[in-house]
Order: C-alpha cells, then sequence, then structure tokens
C-alpha cells in the first residue's frame, strides 16, 4: 500500500517547494502518487531537482543491479525502457521515496510520478506503481 496525498506532500515538502514555480502536481488516484508533466524544455531543470532530493537513479541498466527494496517497493523494474528513469531515496533509508520519469512518446512531454510505499513490506500480489504506468505508455 502507498501513502495518501497528504502524507506524501508532508514526506516531500522540501522537494515540492523546489518545484513551486516549475512544476504543477495533481492527485492520481489510480496510483497514489502526484503527477506533473511538463514539456521537454524544462527537463534539465525537473532532473537537477530530482536528483538534488533523491539521490539514487535507476535506468534500464542500473535497475539489474539495483537493491532488492528498489524492486519490491516498485514493482517490476527490469524492464525500464531507455529514456525511462527511476529516481529514489536511499533503499538502506527508513522510508523510500521515488519518482517514475516517463517521456512520451511524441517527444515533447515527460511525466513524474512520485510516491512512496507505507512499508517496507508489501503483499507479494501487490502491483507497484511502476508496472501499473508502464501500461500507458507500451
Amino acid at each position: 500500500m502507498y501513502l495518501n496525498k497528504a502524507q506524501i506532500k508532508d514526506l516531500c515538502k522540501e522537494l515540492l517547494d523546489d518545484f513551486e514555480r516549475v512544476l504543477s502536481w495533481q492527485w492520481d488516484s489510480g496510483f497514489n502518487a502526484l503527477v506533473a508533466e511538463f514539456s521537454t524544455d524544462k527537463q534539465d531543470e525537473v532532473r537537477t531537482v530530482l536528483e538534488r532530493h533523491l539521490g539514487f537513479k535507476w535506468d534500464s541498466r542500473s535497475i539489474r543491479n539495483a537493491p532488492e527494496q528498489i524492486k519490491i517497493k516498485s514493482g517490476d523494474l527490469g524492464d525500464l525502457r531507455d529514456n525511462q528513469l527511476l529516481f529514489t531515496t536511499d533503499p538502506e533509508g527508513n522510508v523510500l521515496i521515488f519518482a517514475a520519469w516517463w517521456p512520451w512518446g511524441n517527444g515533447e512531454v515527460i511525466s513524474v510520478r512520485l510516491a512512496s510505499p507505507s512499508s517496507a513490506e508489501q503483499p507479494p500480489e501487490a502491483q507497484g506503481i511502476l508496472s501499473r504506468i508502464k501500461c500507458f505508455f507500451s
């Protein structure tokens, strides 16, 4: 189970404050995540903020070597596609926060979903947010 909107906003206050004039966040109840869409001309600025707050970055190659905590809490990430990224806090930390970076097929828009599992343990049948998001971009 993932944290709700208020909990994510509270945990990510500094990150969201850094995006105040850059991104407009909406709640995506289908994924229990905050979502922002932006044009590719903002990608460097957005990426810099994500890297500052979420110190770990995974791509289609590096995800294969990610700690199990990342794979378990974020769903099946073994098949991240080119240009898709996953930014996370320290997998060994008390709270995992992650941002899924998905460029759209049109090459003009990128969406970022910001979420956090509510606990270290998820039932095996729980489908991770990234697995559910992937269906929109396949």
